[in-house]
């Protein structure tokens, strides 16, 4: 690994012209910390609904898993759907599909530029999966959701024709170049030392603020050390290749329960990640730099499994934060402080339904849209 670029994204093709770090005291009515996905839509909703925000990040826009993940925008919670109905209860688990599906339209009608409409795939590793994915099919088709039986070049499973595949980190820019442009007051390399009522404490500077939402999936524990128990941060890990013809995957696919997933890009590369479960305790962690086990199954895996001979030209981490339930954290953590993450590898379209419902409670106390997640005050 050596050789390769030193855990850097598929992703990043280093066209950024960086935001300003803070320097010195601030004052808005809303701070929003951590500058991914679910934070950037919360600026962006409380800019479209009159507040002034200043938004914070430890490192630069989209630096942690909102930019470093698989670029999957899928429907549903963590649990697959007839999972999530016997888990949360049908009309819970049913408005929450319904809510992702439609966020997903959201997504791709604001930032169309990095998102493809292809679909995904759910592939069997085993009968006792593939007996899964028939539950799994029966659940969606009786409340009307779209999914189609699938067998193809990749295995047996299910089509989701409403999920699409995208550029996390591309989409991440995208959002705060506008956020800038509408006056928001975006801070790169600013992170948040002391998170209280009405102030947020950098190592320059000092937001002073109505409110705060902290809009962060990893470490998400550290920052608050009262969420210990609710939510646990754990290492997600992937790899991707040289621009390659010997497959041709034209959406994205996660096989063994989930726990792999793939996607081409446009220009030919193969990104993987996976393997999180076979880990052990060594990935549940904060430290979010790949590790040679996780990685030696990613290779074999690429080889042997997808097929492709490309060598591989990055190696990276994210850290990504899980509840107990598999439902975010959405919650008022202290007085004015509102928290969400915890998205357990749901981040990318249950993030973005986070971030405006916590704008919404922040700025109002109340946010129907937060309510499918639970009310305010609620468990994780």
């Amino acid at each position: 690994m050596a050789d390769l670029p030193e855990n850097t994204p598929v992703w990043d093709d280093h066209d950024w012209a960086h935001l300003p770090a803070l320097d010195g005291d601030v004052s808005a009515d809303v701070c929003v910390v951590g500058l991914g996905g679910s934070g950037l839509t919360a600026v962006g909703e409380l800019l479209r609904r009159g507040a002034s925000v200043v938004g914070i990040d430890a490192g630069h826009v989209a630096s942690g898993a909102a930019g470093r993940n698989g670029g999957f925008l899928l429907a549903g919670t963590y649990d697959f759907y007839h999972d999530a109905v016997r888990r949360h209860g049908h009309e819970r688990a049913r408005r929450i599909y319904a809510l992702t599906i439609d966020e997903m339209r959201r997504i791709t009608a604001e930032t169309p530029e990095a998102v493809r409409q292809t679909g995904s795939l759910r592939v069997a590793d085993s009968p006792e999966e593939l007996e899964d994915c028939r539950l799994q099919y029966d659940a969606l088709r009786a409340d009307g959701f779209p999914v189609e039986w699938y067998e193809g070049p990749e295995g047996h499973g299910l089509l989701m024709p409403t999920d699409c595949a995208f550029n996390p980190l591309l989409r991440c820019r995208i959002l705060a170049r506008r956020e800038v442009e509408a006056g928001a007051r975006l801070y790169e390399h600013a992170p948040a030392l002391e998170v209280r009522p009405g102030e947020v404490r950098t190592p320059s500077g000092t937001v002073r603020c109505g409110k705060v939402i902290v809009a962060v999936d990893g470490r998400l524990e550290r920052l608050f050390p009262e969420l210990e128990g609710r939510v646990r941060t754990a290492r997600l890990q992937m790899l991707a290749t040289a621009p390659t013809d010997e497959v041709r995957v034209p959406r994205p696919v996660y096989a063994r329960w989930g726990y792999e997933y793939w996607q081409q890009l446009p220009d030919g590369r193969v990104a993987l990640g996976g393997f999180r479960d076979l880990g052990g305790e060594g990935e549940w962690t904060h430290e979010a730099v790949p590790g040679d086990a996780i990685q030696a199954r990613l290779d074999r895996f690429l080889r042997e499994r997808i097929g492709v001979r490309a060598p591989v030209t990055h190696r990276w981490a994210a850290s990504v934060g899980y509840t107990q339930t598999g439902l975010p954290l959405l919650d008022e953590v202290r007085p004015g402080v509102w928290a969400a993450g915890g998205y357990s590898g749901t981040g990318n379209v249950i993030g973005a339904l986070c971030g405006r419902a916590a704008a919404e409670r922040a700025l109002t106390g109340a946010s129907a849209l937060g309510d499918a997640f639970g009310p305010a005050g609620g468990s994780a």
